[in-house]
């Protein structure tokens, strides 16, 4: 049971990153895949305690990897096109 609070610790110290430092898109990844690998300790350690499957625990891995490499994706995509990946830089509203 301790486990399960440590990784929700875990996870609201990760959000309070993610709304705290909104400056480089590269640091609102990094503060995204703490909080996916809190919510992925969380699952595993929910799973064991009543004997489940982990199955489904690799299944959320695989969806993870696949939301970092969408931000990673969209992170180059910036850089190519704005120089940097400050949010200030560029305009939302322009296309």
């Amino acid at each position: 049971m301790m486990i399960l609070f440590f990784s929700s610790i875990l996870f609201i110290m990760g959000l309070f990153t993610f709304v705290s430092n909104r400056k480089h898109l590269l640091s609102m990844l990094l503060s995204l895949e703490y909080m996916v690998l809190s919510l992925f300790l969380m699952l595993f350690m929910y799973l064991n305690m009543i004997y489940y499957e982990l199955f489904f625990s690799m299944m959320f891995l695989v969806f993870s990897v696949c939301e970092g490499v969408l931000g990673i994706s969209i992170l180059v995509s910036l850089i190519r096109t704005h120089g940097n990946d400050y949010f200030q830089s560029f305009n939302v509203l322009q296309c």
